[in-house]
């Protein structure tokens, strides 16, 4: 039976587990399709389809862009599967954020040792080596290390990051991040070849969204998601019987550096998840 798994980070972005250790843990699952998709970045994916090829699994080259819906003031992921790795429409679009990103994560280490925490930012990048820069699992990592906390999603996480609102002052380390606009985002999944897909639309509540999104060129969603209750899977299959949109369903896997507990396959669709893609991608040439 063909278990699809379509939401997977590696040490590239915020996972703790390398590209291999990532399919070869896969493999052990029993996975026979795995949708690399970083955040904001396809480096290392030719590497990861030649390490699928010698574990048995076939791997989908993608990406997760961050994005945010401005009309209605907030976040929202979107998926692109089958993209081309290193095209320049997406460096373009995600070099940018991916630069912001690592700054700012400087700056809230230097508000965090200032309020007390012995960390360093040397260390702190240490954790990401390898990938494209420092995400605040990096920072908990080390707070974790030097005895502060005990798991990556514990209070203090938010004690440092909360971001405020609704008459709450922002966290000390909050340093607000400017994402690229939705439609932008989708625009550019499409301009690298790729299946654009809206990614857990339940944890950012981007469903009155989906409309518009369909007629920028959106092909699908995301079914199934650990974040998902049974209240947003109906309502992201509902979307996508009535615009006609692909279902996909991925385990959204970050290892020790996730929030919540889903193996590597859990959110499987089925093959027919892939074989809607294929055919998306097949009407496109």
């Amino acid at each position: 039976m063909a278990l699809i798994d379509l939401h997977c980070h590696t040490k590239i972005s915020d996972n703790s587990f390398t590209t291999e250790e990532v399919i070869r843990l896969a493999s052990k699952a029993g996975v026979t399709h795995l949708a690399i998709t970083n955040h904001d970045t396809t480096m290392g994916l030719q590497e990861a389809m030649e390490l699928g090829e010698r574990h048995g699994v076939e791997i989908i080259p993608g990406i997760e862009i961050s994005a945010y819906d401005y009309k209605r003031g907030r976040r929202a992921h979107f998926l692109g599967f089958f993209v081309e790795p290193d095209h320049q429409a997406i460096e373009e679009l995600c070099a940018p954020l991916r630069a912001a990103r690592h700054e700012a994560c400087r700056e809230m280490v230097k508000r965090i040792r200032k309020a007390g925490y012995d960390i360093d930012w040397e260390q702190v990048e240490a954790y990401a080596e390898g990938g494209t820069g420092v995400y605040k699992q990096h920072i908990m990592h080390a707070l974790i290390d030097g005895g502060y906390t005990d798991a990556i999603y514990s209070p203090l996480y938010k004690q440092l990051f909360a971001r405020g609102g609704d008459g709450k002052e922002p966290s000390i380390a909050y340093v607000p991040l400017t994402y690229v606009d939705a439609f932008d985002a989708i625009r550019t999944i499409l301009a690298a070849g790729g299946i654009p897909v809206l990614a857990h639309p339940g944890q950012m509540d981007n469903y009155d969204a989906v409309p518009e999104w369909v007629e920028a060129g959106l092909m699908g969603i995301e079914v199934r998601h650990p974040d998902h209750s049974p209240m947003d899977e109906a309502r992201a299959r509902a979307l996508a019987h009535e615009y006609e949109l692909i279902m996909t369903g991925g385990s959204d896997f970050h290892g020790f550096y996730g929030d919540k507990q889903s193996p590597l396959g859990s959110q499987s669709m089925g093959i027919q998840s892939i074989v809607a893609i294929k055919e998306k991608m097949r009407l496109r040439k």
